[in-house]
This record gives structure tokens, C-alpha cells and sequence, in this order.
């Protein structure tokens, strides 16, 4: 973690930074990509941070978390804050929106973002983890809505941080995973969730974790104005050196205008 973070360049950002989008791929492939956006967490500290990640196994619920008091990894534990997601199940429930909480969830992509941000918020903090299987526009706002009753309801002195994991094209030659992933690109630094589902709907970008950035954009921009700033992108053939098979990523941080 300490290598990604010194190799990377934090983005000039203003503001608060109120939210990340990430990659999620191994940490020999998207940690440097990552390490762009994390960061700009360095001396900046949270009590909360809300995790949202795709789910990339076939569960039943649309929405599913952890049943565990706690995720470990080698720089310890990190706390799971089950009153947020007891709160959470309630308003989701009065939506009709399935959320179920797993012991045996297999899901890398919500766990590999933790060493980061357990090494930028050396204080520690308590987490939401949230996984989508079902990445609809409908979800996504029903999700983002939720969040939003939640958010005010934490005292006004306690900091959260809305966490995206999400890689964008997959297994495309370097050249035509540019052409899709700087369109992905393209909307969201104007934060334009129509467009990102558009672009999803015909084929001309991808990510994986489209519902969770739909949430985390829909959720932040009825705060208070945002500003979206691409920290990095790259291609796991800055690694691999094989250019006819890759996948992107991206990283970029989000703040409210200051």
C-alpha cells in the first residue's frame, strides 16, 4: 500500500472530498490506478466510510452485505457498522428492494479497497458494506434515496465517505477499451448517470460496478453541488504488456464545492 501511495499523484482537488470511484482488480493491475484517488485521503479523516461494490456472485437479493461484525486483513480489522444497515434494511424494505446479509459472501471486489483505506485513515472508522447484484437505474435510485435518509441521520460532526468499486471494459484490445472507457470517462466527469446507463445499454462503454457509481453520483449531488476529477487511468497492460486482451481502470475523486 505504502508503494502505490508514494508512486501516485494525488489529483489537485478542492473542497471536501466526499466520495471515490476505484478499481477493484488484483493489487498487482488496479492498485496503482487506485492509490491515485486514495490518496487524497491522506490527513483527511472519517469516521464512516460507505462501500459500495458490484456483486459478482449469483446471490438472490438485489442488494446484499455482510452478516460479520468486522473485515480482516493483514493491517487488522476494520468495524462493520450494523446499526447503519439495520436503518438501512428498513427504508429498503419500505421500497420493495430485497437486501440480505451474508456470512459466506465470496465478493474481492468491496474487500480489496480496505488496505487502502485502512493505511489513509490510520485512525479508523466503521463500515457500510453494500454489494449490488441487480445494477438497475430503478435500484440504483431506490439505493441512493435510502443513503440519503441515512446520511442525515448521523450527527452533523462525523464525517462519511461514499467508496465506488467499479473497473470499467473488459478483455477488449488497448485501443477499442480506450474508445469505450474514455466515453465512461467523458460522463462521468459531468457526473451524467443517463448517460452512463446509455452508454451501458448500447454497447459503447462499460463498468461493473455502474449501479454502485449511479448510487454514489444520484446520492451526493442532492448534498449539496459536486465536482468529479479523474485521478488516473490505465490498462492492465501497463502490467501484463499484452495489448490484445485488457481490462480498464479508472480512479477519481469527487468533492463538494468548497
Amino acid at each position: 500500500m505504502e508503494g502505490f501511495l508514494e508512486k501516485a499523484t494525488a489529483p489537485d482537488v478542492r473542497g471536501q472530498v466526499t466520495g471515490l470511484i476505484v478499481p477493484h482488480a488484483g493489487l498487482i493491475y488496479s492498485g496503482l490506478s487506485a492509490a491515485h484517488a486514495f490518496k487524497t485521503l491522506i490527513n483527511r479523516s472519517y469516521q464512516r466510510v460507505i462501500l459500495l461494490s458490484p456483486s459478482h456472485n449469483p446471490y438472490e437479493p438485489q442488494l446484499l452485505t455482510t452478516a460479520h461484525e468486522a473485515y480482516a486483513t493483514p493491517l487488522g480489522e476494520v468495524p462493520v457498522d450494523h446499526g447503519s444497515l439495520v436503518s438501512l434494511a428498513g427504508e429498503l424494505d419500505e421500497q420493495g428492494v430485497s437486501f440480505r446479509a451474508l456470512r459466506a459472501d465470496r465478493e474481492h471486489s468491496l474487500e480489496i479497497e480496505l488496505p487502502f483505506l485502512q493505511v489513509t485513515q490510520p485512525g479508523g472508522f466503521t463500515l457500510v458494506p453494500l454489494m449490488l447484484r441487480d445494477q438497475t437505474r430503478h435500484v440504483a435510485r431506490v439505493l441512493s434515496e435510502s443513503l440519503c435518509v441515512l446520511l442525515k441521520s448521523y450527527p452533523v460532526e462525523e464525517k462519511t465517505l461514499l467508496v465506488v468499486s467499479s473497473d470499467l471494459s473488459h478483455f477488449y484490445t488497448e485501443s477499442e477499451a480506450g474508445r469505450l472507457d474514455h466515453r465512461v470517462i467523458d460522463a462521468l466527469e459531468t457526473m451524467d448517470v443517463n448517460r452512463l446507463y446509455e452508454l451501458n445499454q448500447t454497447g459503447k462503454g462499460q463498468a461493473c460496478g455502474l449501479g454502485a457509481i449511479a448510487t454514489v453520483l444520484l446520492t451526493l449531488q442532492k448534498f449539496s453541488p459536486q465536482s468529479l476529477t479523474i485521478a488516473d487511468y490505465r490498462t492492465s497492460a501497463a502490467v501484463t504488456q499484452d495489448r490484445s486482451s485488457v481490462v480498464g481502470y479508472t480512479s477519481a475523486v469527487i468533492t463538494s464545492e468548497p
